[in-house]
């Protein structure tokens, strides 16, 4: 199996101008779309409302924070459908399911209701590209740029590496609608391992 790993030269952006550069190239994603690898389980958002909730331990309020975001959510993907392209997401998803990622897929289920594509990858299906190393965090816009997202020690974003070599963005991209076609449909995996789990229980220090 082809793992998606960005193996040429890149550049590497700071948060500001990593954020910057993807906003830049995300709305000319072309037909080609947008592709994300999300690998790890855990991660910080400071500043999201719905996280900072679960992360106090308010699990309710946590949900209606996010569900709060449904009209967001569905006025951007009709402008993503209106430019052309559409987003597809494959979220690794190890078992016992992380307190961070049980919030998450609430988030990502709601986005799947507004036009998100996305499918989970578990067990057998991830080892089948870790042959070597865990995969990075990876992010396809059409064909001309690439990103490995990068996040600092506490699991907060802290900018990427800038890949723009064709024959690479075009074999990641490959490898991702690999995973993707192989992932269970987001909707399905959430019925059944996700929507009755009991509240997390936050461990602020593994979050």
């Amino acid at each position: 199996m082809h793992s998606p790993q960005a193996n040429g030269p890149g550049r590497r952006l700071g948060l500001d101008d990593y954020l910057d550069d993807f906003d830049r190239h995300f709305w000319r994603s072309g037909s080609e779309g947008f592709w994300k690898l999300e690998r790890q389980q855990s991660f910080r958002e400071p500043g999201v409302e719905s996280w900072e909730a679960f992360y106090q331990g308010h699990w309710d309020e946590a949900l209606a924070l996010i569900e709060r975001q449904r009209g967001h959510y569905e006025e951007y993907f009709r402008r993503i459908a209106g430019c052309g392209f559409a987003l597809h997401r494959v979220r690794c998803v190890e078992e016992p399911i992380s307190s961070y990622l049980q919030w998450e897929l609430h988030l990502l289920h709601l986005k799947a209701q507004c036009g998100e594509d996305t499918r989970v990858l578990t067990g057998a299906g991830i080892r089948r590209y870790e042959a070597q190393r865990t995969l990075s965090e990876i992010v396809v816009l059409g064909s001309s740029v690439m990103y490995e997202v990068l996040y600092d020690d506490e699991g907060k974003l802290a900018g990427g590496i800038r890949f723009s070599d064709p024959h690479d963005i075009a074999r990641c991209r490959q490898a991702i609608q690999e995973m993707h076609r192989s992932g269970e449909p987001l909707d399905d995996f959430f019925s059944r391992h996700v929507a009755r789990l009991p509240p997390p229980t936050v461990a602020k220090e593994q979050i």
